[in-house]
């Protein structure tokens, strides 16, 4: 990944040996050259257990579903004004407000065994 963004944003410096120097070391110096704000392409990291992520792919999911999918567009600012009014209806109408709550390890064990019969039951 390190190669493509240094080939697309035209940097041309020596990026290393991969496991043994420069930018190509190690993983923790591979993500700071693709973090970079200067660069025109940057990664943004997060952590991988980001439930929050699901909300926003469902956002994502419809809007791509109800607006790009149907949409027949005659300019880009036909296309913004688009997305622009989406975003307006859907937080008018669409959008609910998410309390997130501290699940308790009673509270886990619950589920997991909830989970567990329900399967238990469809494969006997």
């Amino acid at each position: 990944m390190v190669k493509l963004v240094a080939q697309k944003i035209g940097d041309t410096q020596d990026l290393g040996i991969k496991g043994k120097q420069g930018i190509l070391k190690s993983m923790k110096t591979r993500m700071e050259y693709l973090e970079k704000k200067e660069h025109r392409i940057r990664f943004i990291f997060t952590p991988k257990h980001c439930s929050w992520l699901n909300l926003v792919e469902c956002f994502f999911s419809s809007f791509a579903h109800r607006v790009i999918h149907r949409g027949n567009f005659m300019s880009k600012e036909d296309l913004k004004t688009k997305i622009i009014n989406y975003v307006h209806y859907y937080n008018e109408h669409l959008a609910k407000k998410f309390n997130w709550t501290v699940i308790s390890n009673k509270d886990i064990k619950e589920m997991t065994d909830k989970v567990k019969r329900y399967v238990l039951k469809f494969m006997s």
